[in-house]
């Protein structure tokens, strides 16, 4: 290389490390900002769930043990509100409602007061669970289902009732029964179309349940009914 290339080459150096200096002279503070700001975050984030996310989800998986005990044991009062030693879901609720197992508590609370006939408050909280786990998720649905029938709420009941019939359908007995429970609410309804498919549907996929070999005569009763079911 020549000195003259040399010279151009040292020049242009010079120049880029100049603009750099001068970039970082006017900059520096809002970049160490920003970088401060991410550092923040990130060991906020990581503190969080070490010191907060982590000890709350033990805690309320402990707490929950007995309740569910008392779930096995259909002592749905003690389920909600403990025993007097020990707390029950409500309690899990209100201060670890963030948790999986607060999550779960909701479900427990759901299924107690439905069996204590306190179905607006059933609703509440089957409508405040949701899991991945696919069986369990379908029983909240069909609870909720039971829980909207006995309020008279026929439309939301039908159209929980359908989600639990096909939320799980390995499970073919539930499956067919929650959409039974579906056809028959839609025909108080006036719906005896919808109730017509619905009986197909059960017939179709579950012919090995109760439900399935009974679909046929509700199939048939409402084929030869003298309505014109195009209208529902």
């Amino acid at each position: 290389m020549s000195d003259k290339h040399t010279e151009q080459a040292e020049v242009v150096e010079t120049d880029v490390l100049y603009s750099l200096q001068q970039f970082w002279q006017k900059k520096q503070k809002a970049i160490l900002t920003v970088l401060a700001v991410i550092v923040i975050v990130i060991g906020g984030y990581f503190a969080y769930n070490e010191f907060i996310v982590t000890p709350n989800n033990e805690k309320a998986a402990e707490l929950i043990y007995k309740a569910q005990q008392y779930f096995a044991e259909d002592s749905s009062r003690k389920v909600l509100d403990g025993d007097g030693v020990n707390k029950g879901v409500l309690y899990i609720i209100s201060n670890y409602g963030g948790t999986k197992s607060g999550n779960l508590a909701h479900y427990y609370a759901g299924i107690s007061y439905l069996k204590l006939g306190e179905f607006n408050k059933a609703v509440e909280h089957l409508k405040d669970f949701s899991t991945d786990a696919l069986q369990i998720q379908m029983f909240a649905y069909g609870a909720l289902g039971d829980a909207y029938a006995e309020l008279n709420k026929k439309e939301e009941a039908i159209e929980s009732y359908k989600k639990a019939g096909t939320t799980f359908e390995k499970d073919e007995f539930s499956s067919a029964e929650y959409l039974f429970r579906a056809a028959l609410l839609s025909e108080t309804t006036g719906k005896n179309k919808e109730a017509l498919e619905l009986y197909k549907e059960i017939k179709s996929k579950y012919p090995g349940t109760d439900k399935g070999t009974q679909a046929d005569k509700y199939i048939y009763r409402l084929s030869i009914e003298k309505n014109d079911l195009s209208v529902n």
